[in-house]
């Protein structure tokens, strides 16, 4: 079974828009996991733009699902993590100012750095999974970091999906058996909506866990929040 992980970011833009409480981010939360969402995901960033740092603390508190911390590990992320204990904590490779993730980690380059990382969430028994990109090496490099798991970055499926779904799907179905291969878990997230997501899931039938935000958020706003994550519920089922 592949799980649902809804990324909350966009209920806290909303509320960070007028400066209240609405919507409730611990609310929204708790209402995604009682309409059938299997984990609550949240990416922090520095300048606190939407999650806040401690909206992530009291929702490790409230939440009843998978708890998936998303960032850039530098210090103040490591500290959450710390603080939190999250399933699952998702490494990026983010800059502070780039508006959503958009590139995978190199993990040949960045080795030395990662490895810290990982063997200190290994500690705090935390299950780690690198966002990349579907490439041999970078899978591979992955694998010998001893990361439990890899999210495939799909903004380039998502992309080229309308136009040959087969072409676009080739390089995640080459990348999920390398993984398998490795003993990497498998996760996926970035323009997954209702029109792509299902034929991936089909595809890639070793898929564990999408994480889902921005599409599913603005399908709620036409479809409302429960139904939306139903439908998005059965395109992996």
């Amino acid at each position: 079974m592949t799980k649902l992980s809804v990324n909350i970011n966009k209920f806290a833009t909303l509320r960070n828009a007028r400066g209240a409480n609405n919507p409730d981010v611990i609310k929204s939360a708790l209402d995604c996991e009682r309409f059938g969402a299997q984990g609550i995901t949240v990416h922090p960033r520095p300048d606190e733009r939407h999650i806040r740092y401690n909206d992530a603390i009291e929702l490790k508190k409230a939440i009843h699902t998978e708890f998936n911390i998303e960032g850039y590990p530098d210090q103040r992320f490591m500290d959450l993590v710390e603080k939190t204990r999250p399933a699952q904590a998702t490494l990026v490779p983010d800059k502070p100012d780039v508006i959503t993730s958009n590139a995978g980690w190199n993990t040949i380059k960045e080795r030395d750095f990662l490895k810290e990382i990982i063997t200190q969430l290994k500690k705090w028994n935390v299950r780690t999974s690198l966002f990349v990109e579907p490439e041999l090496k970078t899978i591979e490099g992955a694998a010998f970091l001893q990361s439990d798991r890899i999210e495939l970055y799909t903004e380039a499926y998502a992309s080229h999906y309308k136009i040959n779904r087969e072409l676009a799907i080739k390089p995640y179905k080459a990348a999920a058996e390398i993984a398998d291969r490795l003993g990497l878990g498998l996760n996926a997230g970035h323009d997954l909506d209702l029109h792509n997501l299902k034929y991936f899931k089909q595809e890639i039938p070793k898929l564990l866990e999408v994480s889902i935000g921005h599409a599913l958020v603005c399908d709620a706003i036409y479809l409302g929040l429960e139904n939306t994550i139903q439908m998005y519920r059965r395109q992996l089922e």
